[in-house]
């Protein structure tokens, strides 16, 4: 027991520390691709401290959700993010991991940011919460119908029971399984406002999504929706290696060497991740917003398409 536990901890740990070298990479990655010198990969962590160390601005006119959602949206993403089984199977909230209860938690962060955005009452903060729920009327059923389609294939909609499966020599080649990871990746640039959906580096009000919400944060709380940010970048990374990639991750039971292992290698998926990240986004241009539901509403083929698969290869 006080070995999961820790393993549960590190994990956790784990979230919070390398969210923000995540993001560097990406950033550090994308500008040396264009040819730029870039910032240091460790940089968002200098910004993150520099932002606690300044004072917090609030509109005369803020209600106590606009100074709580920093707070709720954070900790609401850092939760869905423990519950991805990053290096080990053995963690102590393995039966909480289960994708459609992630699916929710990252639900209520985009609903309360998406209230602040509101509540001041500023053409900005409206703008980008409209094009928020437009982002995730398609986005939810989108991830929701792909969850379906695992669950046809791996019988479980668990994520240590999915890892496990995919692992085992009975998998076979399963195309419905390929079609939904396009879709997952669909998915995870559209929920991380990356391009084509949005750029996460613009300030141009015609375009902004993300950042038309929390304009009007400063100081601590918007170090905290920066960090929520980066650890929903974290998360859609550990979710995608741990649903389709699963190999390196330590069993249940296994010993330090093992684990150590394993948390070597997941952090070679996530520097691959992010070069991979970088290597599109430097290669595509971004898409007019009102065309952002056919980009998803791709994904939702897809996710509709395995599922159909699956049902058909059974019947057979």
């Amino acid at each position: 027991m006080t070995g999961i536990l820790a393993l549960q901890a590190i994990q956790e740990v784990m979230a919070v520390a390398l969210a923000p070298l995540l993001t560097g990479l990406v950033r550090r990655t994308k500008a040396r691709l264009q040819c730029r010198l870039g910032p240091s990969a460790f940089q968002p962590y200098r910004d993150l401290f520099r932002l606690l160390r300044k004072e917090v601005v609030l509109a005369p006119n803020a209600s106590w959700l606009f100074s709580a959602a920093p707070v709720v949206v954070c900790a609401t993403t850092w939760v869905a993010a423990t519950l991805v089984p990053s290096f080990t199977l053995d963690v102590r909230l393995a039966p909480a991991a289960d994708l459609i209860a992630i699916v929710g938690l990252l639900a209520s962060a985009r609903f309360v940011l998406a209230l602040a955005g509101l509540d001041i009452g500023t053409s900005f903060g409206g703008i980008g919460a409209s094009r928020e729920m437009m982002i995730a009327s398609v986005a939810e059923p989108a991830m929701l119908m792909l969850i379906f389609s695992l669950a046809l294939v791996a019988g479980t909609t668990r994520l240590t029971d999915i890892a496990a499966f995919v692992q085992s020599p009975i998998l076979g080649l399963r195309i419905s399984l390929m079609l939904a990871f396009v879709g997952f990746v669909m998915i995870a640039v559209a929920e991380n406002g990356r391009i084509p959906v949005d750029n996460p580096a613009t300030h141009l009000e015609l375009t902004m999504v993300h950042e038309a919400m929390v304009l009007e944060y400063s100081g601590r709380h918007l170090a905290l929706i920066e960090l929520a940010g980066s650890i929903r970048l974290l998360l859609y990374v550990s979710l995608i290696s741990a649903v389709f990639l699963p190999w390196g991750l330590a069993p249940e039971g296994a010993g330090v060497a093992r684990c150590g292992a394993a948390v070597l290698f997941y952090l070679a998926k996530l520097f691959v991740g992010a070069n991979l990240l970088a290597l599109f986004e430097v290669t595509i241009a971004k898409m007019r917003v009102f065309r952002v539901p056919q980009f998803i509403g791709a994904a939702l083929m897809l996710g509709l398409l395995a599922a159909l698969l699956r049902l058909v290869s059974e019947s057979l």
